[in-house]
């Protein structure tokens, strides 16, 4: 039986400093020339400034739109959506998770490409095709497109808070055992695995907890982040759905959201419950724990106060998130081995509370 599988990967790419003052060039090179720009809450004076004055330089390029974004909802995207001016090329989506992913669906109902500028690297959300939308006052992940473009400007990702450069190093590791779980769910007959979708998660992650810098803020490291959230986005894209990079780490994330009042960033919650199904995996423990160490980011959970006990319920929480799959924490006996490690890993008691 003959098999295709057609993938959207982005077209135009820069991942480098001054990309910001290069914006309008690196635009009109991919041939647009009407475009709307969709600004995240707070971003436009960090952005603004540079892009403007870069598209000085191109006189064929139009700004057809310039709004900032806030609300995610479905109805609000909908509603915007549908009043884009005519004649727009391409959405441009400048910001964090939130304007990016009012950006991505704005564009995907109007079939549009969608180009992102990150300005930070919290997750790999900007350069998938998912997006995390309010339904009926409900977060919901919901399906559009893969970016036409990703511009990332590095000087504005070191400058971002430190805590979404941590929180992009959680969702990186999270691949570890986001692959074991997805293997799993192909052991017990419910799902395939696509190999290449494997290879890529694993070489998303491999690529920078082998590298020998720690320093989060150096050039090469912040652009390894990059490189490394923009193959996981790729990998889900191959597998058509985000079981390469999201699995039993991730459900404990989306259950502690559920439960705490003020959640921590997601990649902080998934970086901390990737390292606890690691151990209880007994999958690449050591070359997780080294990493996380020194690169500080158990440092750093340790002085937000996250709480064993709501692990501890997140834990017990975490099949109902999606029902239909089957990792390793959907089996009670392996959910009884992540409380007892919860309570017994010295690690894990040194940065819970």
């Amino acid at each position: 039986m003959k098999h295709s599988n057609e993938i959207a990967i982005p077209a135009l790419l820069e991942v480098d400093d001054q990309v910001l003052s290069r914006f309008g060039a690196l635009i009109g090179k991919a041939g647009i020339s009407r475009v709307v720009l969709f600004f995240g809450d707070g971003i436009r004076h960090l952005c603004e400034p540079q892009i403007m004055e870069s598209l000085k330089e191109q006189p064929r390029l139009e700004v057809l739109d310039n709004r900032d974004v806030l609300d995610n909802s479905l109805e609000s995207i909908t509603s915007t959506a549908f009043s884009l001016p005519a004649h727009t090329e391409a959405v441009v989506g400048i910001g964090g998770g939130k304007a990016l992913d009012i950006a991505k669906y704005t564009a995907f109902l109007n079939g549009l490409p969608f180009i992102s500028v990150p300005t930070s690297v919290a997750h790999d959300g900007f350069a998938s095709s998912g997006c995390s939308l309010y339904v009926q006052d409900r977060r919901t992940s919901v399906p559009a497109r893969m970016p036409y473009g990703i511009l990332v400007d590095l000087e504005l990702i070191r400058s971002s808070p430190v805590q979404f450069l941590y929180s992009g190093l959680g969702d990186i590791v999270s691949k570890i055992p986001a692959v074991i779980d997805w293997r799993f769910e192909e052991s017990h007959g419910l799902t395939r695995v696509n190999d290449f979708a494997v290879m890529m998660a694993k070489k998303s992650v491999n690529s920078i907890v082998r590298m020998p810098y720690t320093d989060i803020r150096e050039f090469f490291f912040i652009k390894e982040i990059v490189d490394s959230l923009m193959l996981s986005g790729i990998a889900m894209e191959i597998a058509g759905s985000s079981a390469p990079a999201s699995g039993s780490e991730h459900l404990i994330s989306h259950a502690l959201d559920q439960l705490v009042e003020k959640p921590q960033l997601h990649g902080i919650q998934v970086g901390v419950a990737a390292y606890l199904m690691c151990l209880v995996q007994e999958h690449r423990v050591e070359r997780v724990r080294k990493f996380l160490t020194g690169t500080g980011f158990f440092d750093f959970v340790a002085t937000l106060g996250m709480k064993r006990e709501d692990f501890e319920q997140a834990i017990e929480l975490a099949p109902s998130i999606k029902p239909s799959r089957r990792t390793y924490l959907h089996l009670p006996e392996m959910r009884d081995k992540a409380l007892r490690l919860l309570r017994s890993d010295e690690t894990l008691q040194r940065i819970l509370s």
